[in-house]
């Protein structure tokens, strides 16, 4: 590796909503790409740096060789990127991953098992009713136990399930003013999923998260973890979903179908990595401080 002395980075995180996670994470890079000389600041003002000038994008951001962007918001990205500035998840990687559907879309086609989607009809009146004739349709595709996530969100939040028509009907009044999806449930192991973690297209760390009191297995919403030595088939499906969404880091979560082989339940391209780094011990920072270097030598 190259003498990374001259070399400066931003870490860039929302201003507003900032969960003790988004710092903790931006702290632990800090502190990695210290320990290899390299400077970076965490700053959370990107967008008021940023913006259109006589016609022309610019960002006083520039001057730096790389930005990690722990934001989502996709117009800063969009702009950064045009600017010239190279991100760590690029903007259309980060773009992809923020919205369920649009992951969906991505991957779509390329022989990997995703739970069979609906894409929500949105609703653009507060007053307009959801009709029965939808719930029927979708009920009759899916079957209950349905799925029902908002576009947007994480951390688990957003997504519901529907037992009966009933709650089908009253989560679809809640959501329908969002983007939003619906999917089969995929309950061969309730509460439990896969969170592998994906660096430069391979993967560095898994573990096993299990929830008890609730179908959602995320550590937020009270999931604990295990390190797992998952089948090369799970492995091999996280990469593989990496590689096509354009991905540097990522985390993939997999869900298991009754047959035994990997679901992929979502893509998160700024997956926390606390979590996964005390259940493994795998020092996932470092790593990923390591491959924005190497990602960056030939460009300086």
């Amino acid at each position: 590796m190259q003498n990374t002395g001259n070399i400066k980075g931003l870490i860039l995180i929302n201003p507003y909503l900032i969960p003790k996670q988004s710092v903790d994470q931006a702290e632990r890079l800090k502190e990695e790409f210290s320990a290899l000389n390299v400077q970076t600041e965490i700053i959370a003002d990107g967008f008021l740096s940023s913006g259109i000038t006589n016609g022309k994008l610019n960002s006083a951001l520039n001057g730096v060789d790389f930005i990690i962007y722990l934001d989502k918001d996709k117009y800063l990205s969009a702009t950064l990127e045009k600017c010239g500035i190279r991100l760590f998840n690029r903007h259309d990687a980060v773009r992809i991953c923020d919205d369920k559907a649009e992951t969906c879309i991505c991957l779509a086609g390329h022989d990997i098992k995703l739970p069979d989607t609906i894409f929500g009809t949105l609703c653009y009146s507060a007053e307009s009713s959801v009709p029965n004739s939808h719930a029927d349709k979708i009920a009759k595709r899916l079957g209950f136990p349905i799925i029902v996530k908002e576009s947007f969100g994480s951390m688990g939040k957003g997504v519901y399930k529907a037992d009966d028509k009933d709650e089908l009907l009253a989560i679809m009044e809640k959501v329908k003013l969002k983007p939003h999806i619906f999917q089969e449930y995929i309950g061969f192991n309730k509460g439990k999923d896969i969170r592998i973690i994906v660096i430069g297209g391979k993967a560095v760390a898994c573990m096993e998260r299990f929830n008890p009191n609730d179908f959602r297995s995320n550590i937020a919403t009270g999931g604990k973890g295990t390190p797992i030595i998952p089948p090369q088939s799970f492995i091999e499906t996280a990469e593989k979903c990496a590689r096509i969404i354009g991905l540097d880091y990522c985390g993939v979560d997999l869900l298991t179908d009754k047959d035994g082989n990997p679901v992929v339940c979502e893509v998160n391209s700024n997956a926390f990595f606390e979590g996964v780094e005390k259940v493994t011990g795998v020092n996932v920072a470092k790593l990923y401080a390591e491959h924005i270097l190497e990602s960056i030598k030939n460009i300086k």
